[in-house]
């Protein structure tokens, strides 16, 4: 069995924003103290961490002082490079590890890895070089164009329909490595997310049913309200698959479509807690970021329950600017006090400096006896933030 870190021991996470805030509030709660590190001053984990190591991921001074404090490392963010942790690595446990890691980092290695599991993805094909435009099959017409790197929330991406948009889009994207995807009949988007040890034990959560705006996330409802058992069975199954395929020590959240037809195929993974996973502290009993902590540090994973049904809505920095007002560059407060008037809604905002539109700023779960509640609910607060009906 994996040695356990008690608490009263320092955990360390790569990154500074509102998942390294979560990780750090659980990890605090259950007495471990806490270091982050991020460049930014301001980082939402950085200023409520113990210590805030004020550098970029690859620095290795930065580095160093970051495995010397702590007894394990993790990450927050999918996009810390790699060789960071691999360097970590080498002085103290680090979770999840750099080589599964990269795997997600990359869209074409990721789709192989899909495959390799056995779990359908979309029909695909790797762009790296102009001549290899000409050479991209027509049924993959219309499609969209993702970067292989550094591309999430919509960012990095073009839809295109012919081979004129699809020359056009990789211009436009810098000529970078990417992967043109067919697309899909969409019914449905879910994600799963499962948590496993260094010992090979793996827990998941309920399947999630998510709505995306503009290629972000929007709502997440569990239980998933239309999604049919079997097709839950068959993403939890999946996800099961991936994990153990890449040794995965930590919390990994798998995103998949289900079609029209009812096929289920993979769309992409993340490397830590995932956006849809935030109803958990609200709605189960042990959140994702508990589960993080517990994998970390070699304690039991338990099987987390859900005890309420729970709609979660992302705020983002758009609330901050009304349409309604005549000085579009002005900033006012959402009605939050209207919105906790309202029964079973839990706030959850990020402690960023300032708001933008597409940023990130917050969420709120609303939970309930059922999910005719919580979705009747969240509706409400939806009418009250301006947000659109789902």
């Amino acid at each position: 069995m994996t040695a356990f870190i008690a608490p009263g021991a320092t955990l360390g996470v790569m990154g500074g924003g509102q998942l390294g805030r979560m990780f750090v509030h659980a990890a605090q709660q259950m007495g471990y103290f806490t270091a982050v590190l991020d460049s930014d001053p301001a980082s939402p984990a950085g200023l409520v961490a113990h210590h805030h190591i004020q550098t970029s991921y690859l620095d290795e001074q930065g580095l160093a002082r970051l495995a010397e404090r702590c007894a394990a490392i993790t990450t927050e963010f999918e996009n810390v490079p790699a060789a960071a942790l691999k360097a970590l690595a080498t002085q103290c446990p680090v979770s999840p590890g750099a080589a599964a890691v990269a795997v997600c980092q990359d869209r074409a290695a990721e789709k192989r890895h899909f495959e390799s599991c056995g779990v359908p993805c979309a029909a695909h094909a790797v762009i790296e070089t102009a001549a290899q435009l000409d050479a991209v099959p027509d049924h993959l017409f219309p499609g969209i164009l993702k970067t292989t790197r550094m591309g999430y929330d919509g960012k990095g991406q073009a839809r295109v329909a012919t081979r004129a948009e699809l020359a056009a889009a990789w211009t436009a994207l810098g000529g970078v490595s990417a992967v043109l995807e067919q697309r899909l009949p969409l019914e449905h988007e879910v994600s799963v997310i499962v948590v496993r040890s260094a010992d090979g034990e793996i827990v998941h959560f309920p399947l999630q049913q998510n709505l995306h705006r503009d290629g972000i996330l929007a709502v997440t409802q569990v239980p998933a309200p239309d999604v049919a058992p079997a097709v839950q069975r068959q993403a939890i199954d999946a996800a099961h698959r991936v994990a153990d395929s890449l040794d995965y020590v930590g919390v990994l959240c798998v995103e998949f479509f289900v079609l029209q037809d009812g096929r289920l195929v993979a769309n992409e993974m993340a490397p830590r807690p995932h956006n849809s996973g935030h109803y958990s502290v609200d709605a189960c009993e042990l959140s994702q970021f508990d589960l993080q902590v517990r994998a970390m540090t070699g304690a039991p994973l338990v099987a987390p329950r859900l005890h309420s049904p729970a709609v979660m809505l992302n705020l983002l920095g758009d609330l901050w600017f009304p349409a309604d007002t005549s000085t579009p560059d002005t900033t006012r407060e959402p009605d939050w006090a209207r919105v906790l008037a309202l029964p079973g809604v839990h706030l959850h905002l990020y402690g960023k400096t300032a708001p933008r539109p597409a940023r990130k700023m917050g969420h709120l779960t609303v939970t309930a006896a059922s999910a005719s509640e919580a979705h009747r609910v969240a509706l409400q607060v939806a009418a009250v933030l301006g947000l659109p009906a789902f």
